[in-house]
């Protein structure tokens, strides 16, 4: 659920994603730092859960190639109690959920 978002530098957003098998919930926000128009996204990013401390960052690079965009995303800061794959999991799974989206069905 997108809670707010203000998409300029110094914006700031605040999400939170479901578990919906289980019910359990977990939000999150912070600011935008960089946004370079086709090119760069670079935001912080700070869960709620005081379980899950400090600041992290995003940089989403975007980068076009013939045969479509290509895609770069660097995490820092990421909590010790997260494991690096399951950020991996997290955004291939989102990058999923936007083909799904953006996507066209063209009958044939």
């Amino acid at each position: 659920q997108v809670h707010h978002m203000d998409a300029h530098v110094g914006g700031t957003y605040k999400m939170s994603f479901r578990n919906f098998g289980t019910g359990s919930s977990h939000s999150f926000g912070g600011e935008y730092v960089e946004l370079v128009p086709f090119e760069k996204i670079r935001y912080s990013d700070r869960f709620d859960n005081p379980n899950l401390p400090g600041q992290m960052h995003a940089t989403i690079s975007l980068r076009q190639v013939s045969c479509g965009t290509e895609l770069t995303i660097v995490q820092e800061g990421i909590p010790e109690v997260i494991p690096v794959e399951m950020c991996y999991l997290g955004w291939q799974e989102s990058l999923v959920q936007l083909a799904k989206l953006i996507e066209p069905e063209i009958p044939d």
